[in-house]
């Protein structure tokens, strides 16, 4: 892990079928990727994210 990203531990991840996950997004805060996690909510896709400290 680089050090850009240890400095954004909390991810936004999409689910793929295959038991993989792809980093849509890196956040500093929680608070942020929980709001950014609403949008993509909102946006009216049916994918699958969730947030993951890593």
């Amino acid at each position: 892990m680089t050090y850009c990203e240890q400095l954004k531990p909390w991810c936004i991840v999409r689910n793929i079928p295959n038991q993989e996950n792809i980093v849509v997004k890196r956040f500093r805060r929680r608070d942020d990727a929980v709001a950014y996690l609403q949008v993509l909510k909102q946006s009216g896709r049916d994918i699958a994210f969730k947030i993951i400290f890593k």
